[in-house]
C-alpha cells in the first residue's frame, strides 16, 4: 500500500522533483518520465504513479481524489502548485481548449443572432449569462462570472484573458 512513510523512505523532495535516495539498486537521481499528456510518472516497484500524487502524499500524508495544478502546468510539481480539489473544481481550472475559436473561456460566437454568447458551468450545470454584441463585454462577463462561481479555482486567476 502506498503511504507517506514508503514515499519518504524512497525519495527526497527538492523543488518540485522527487530524488531517489542512495542505497537502492535502481537508477539514482531525479525520478520520473514525462508522459505524452504532460504529466511526470515514477515507478515504485512495478507500478507507475503520477509524481504530483507522490509529492502531495510526501508532504500531506494523504491522497485526495483529485490534485489540481494551480498554474495549469501538469509538469510543475512544486508543492506550492498542488492543491486538493474536487473533479468539478479541477475542471473549472482547465486551460482554454484547443477547439475554442473565440480565444476566451466561456465565450462563443452565436451565428444565428450574430452575437457573442456567454455560458459557464458550475458543478457541471450550465449557466447561461446572455448574448452580447461587444466581444470585450462578453469576455468581461465571462471572467467576472467565472471568478464569482469558481473562486480560487477560476481559470482566470493568474492568467491574462483566460490563456495561460
Amino acid at each position: 500500500m502506498l503511504t507517506q512513510e514508503l514515499v519518504q523512505s524512497i525519495f527526497d523532495y527538492e523543488d518540485g522533483n522527487l530524488i531517489r535516495k542512495k542505497g537502492r539498486d535502481i537508477d539514482l537521481g531525479i525520478a520520473g518520465t514525462l508522459t505524452p499528456k504532460g504529466y511526470v510518472k515514477a515507478k515504485i516497484g512495478n507500478k507507475a504513479y503520477p509524481i504530483h500524487r507522490l509529492i502531495f502524499l510526501f508532504h500531506h500524508g494523504y491522497l485526495p481524489e483529485v490534485i489540481d495544478h494551480i498554474d495549469g502546468n501538469r509538469s510543475n510539481n512544486k508543492i506550492e502548485n498542488l492543491r486538493s480539489a474536487t473533479k468539478a473544481e479541477n475542471s473549472a481550472n482547465q486551460k482554454i481548449r484547443t477547439t475554442n475559436t473565440s480565444g476566451m473561456k466561456g465565450v462563443s460566437w452565436h451565428s444565428t443572432n450574430k452575437k457573442w454568447k456567454v455560458a459557464i458551468c458550475k458543478n457541471y450545470v450550465p449557466i447561461y449569462l446572455g448574448t452580447y454584441e461587444d466581444y470585450e463585454l462578453a469576455c468581461l462577463v465571462a471572467m467576472e462570472a467565472t471568478d464569482l462561481y469558481h473562486g480560487k479555482f477560476s481559470a482566470f486567476k493568474g492568467t491574462q484573458n483566460g490563456i495561460r
